[in-house]
């Protein structure tokens, strides 16, 4: 099984393309959802979580606030340091658990936070980059996601450059116009690949 992943930054696509490649029976793994799973109660990562921020990051059910870490963190670069270095271990070490599971012709995994040793953690073919111009996904994030201004100015600032993930990545995808344009894009690159 190939094993491509799916980098991009919020905005610009990434889970368009991965619901489109789930619809079409192919393996999708988010690493969004896995970071969820690491911080539940009972996760290692939870208690490191409560321990680094506090008892202001529970809920009253004590499940780890996401909107008010959200906030904390991305408007704080310290503490999105702090954030990243609890979490990106027991996600890294699930997406490959969950790797190894998987079956068919293709996998993918969604990586907002794609870096080059991700390629030998978790043994990819490819990878894959949804972009899109900053102001385009500026204006999806307040109209499609209704967030605020600021909130959505907040997250894009701490992304890498798509220049950047244009370079990490083996081919890109640019999201600037429709959905169909994109998706016409992921099945030719999928017919190109075999992988049709």
């Amino acid at each position: 099984m190939q094993r491509i992943a799916l980098a991009g930054g919020i905005g610009a696509g990434k889970s368009t393309v991965s619901s489109y490649l789930a619809s079409r029976g192919y393996f999708v793994l988010d690493a969004d959802d896995v970071a969820r799973d690491v911080v539940e109660p009972g996760q290692g990562a939870y208690r490191a979580l409560v321990d680094a921020f506090g008892a202001a990051v529970l809920t009253d059910d004590l499940t780890i606030d996401r909107a008010f870490l959200a906030d904390v963190v991305f408007h704080d670069a310290s503490a999105l340091r702090r954030l990243n270095a609890i979490t990106h271990g027991p996600i890294g070490l699930e997406l490959s658990r969950r790797l190894r599971e998987a079956h068919g012709k293709a996998g993918f995994v969604a990586l907002p936070l794609f870096r080059t040793e991700h390629r030998g953690l978790l043994g990819l073919d490819q990878v894959w980059a949804v972009l899109s111009d900053p102001a385009i996904a500026l204006e999806r994030l307040t109209t499609m996601r209704r967030m605020s201004v600021e909130d959505a100015t907040a997250r894009l600032s701490v992304q890498i450059p798509n220049e950047r993930r244009a370079a990490l990545a083996d081919v890109t995808l640019w999201n600037n116009g429709t959905v169909d344009e994109l998706l016409a894009q992921v099945d030719a690159l999928l017919a190109q690949r075999g992988l049709a």
